[in-house]
């Protein structure tokens, strides 16, 4: 399969439309009584929101980029035979953070991102309660939208100080990994660790709100790529645990490797972790 020609610009409006329809259509569920929920062969959550938001990405994307194809959380049962030959495609995650969904936390965000040759170009995480939009294409900048507001352009901060050392803000996941990363932790002298549920915590990097998201425990490529690309084009870094660069759709499995998400460019990340 070829790379499709369509203009990134293109391909990023409608990308920020579709997300926001599909995020529309998991607040419907989310303020209703009924999120049906069913247990998956990983034992991960699903509920009607996730197939809503799911099949009103599908089939946009399908019918404005029939040339471009689609892999889903809920569309896992491509073969990896069907789709090692894909130059380019829709990587997306209709509900990112179910768990946060079904506990009412509102931590949870539509994430679609587009891949060209395994690498992230274009991303949108959309999240439905807070009616913000995080959006990224390469070579364009990375920026955030609140409601009706004009977007901002956003970027990863230099690290702050703190009685005259380098303060680190580490942001976690609420649910996953959580010992580790203190772990982690321990190779900096000042730091504060904060906790927040789905792609939201790789944003908050993104936004110069935090300066690293170390991700020690599973997920998936759904989960992460919109992510890199915001968070890439925000002057940041999501790189595997020895440094190397992810990539996407370029083996059988769709789990990823550990990875650690980087602000400040300039900082020596590689010298100061000691990831065990």
């Amino acid at each position: 399969m070829n790379v499709a020609q369509y203009p990134l610009n293109e391909i990023m409006q409608e990308l920020i439309i579709t997300a926001k329809k599909a995020g529309n259509a998991i607040m419907d569920v989310y303020n209703s009584d009924d999120f049906n929920v069913q247990i998956k062969g990983d034992d991960s959550p699903l509920t009607r929101a996730d197939l809503a938001a799911h099949h009103i990405i599908i089939e946009r994307l399908q019918a404005r980029f029939p040339d471009i194809p689609c892999l889903s959380e809920e569309s896992t049962d491509l073969t990896f035979a069907e789709r090692k030959s894909w130059q380019q495609c829709f990587i997306i995650d209709p509900l990112d953070g179910t768990k946060e969904f079904i506990a009412r936390n509102d931590d949870f965000t539509v994430n679609i991102a587009l891949v060209t040759n395994h690498k992230p170009v274009a991303g949108v995480i959309y999240a439905p309660v807070l009616d913000t939009v995080y959006y990224a294409a390469e070579n364009e900048g990375a920026f955030k939208q609140v409601k009706d507001e004009a977007p901002t352009k956003i970027s990863v901060r230099k690290l702050q100080k703190k009685n005259g050392q380098n303060h680190f803000t580490v942001v976690a996941s609420r649910r996953h990994g959580l010992e580790k990363v203190e772990t982690l932790c321990q190779n900096f002298s000042s730091y504060d660790l904060t906790s927040r549920g789905s792609s939201l915590k790789m944003c908050l990097v993104a936004e110069g709100k935090a300066d690293l998201y170390p991700r020690l425990a599973p997920t998936s490529e759904w989960d992460t790529a919109a992510a890199q690309a915001i968070v890439e084009q925000a002057g940041g870094q999501l790189l595997q645990l020895d440094f190397s660069e992810m990539a996407y759709n370029q083996k059988e499995s769709l789990l990823n490797p550990f990875f650690l998400v980087l602000g400040d460019p300039e900082f020596d990340w590689k010298a100061s972790l000691v990831v065990s």
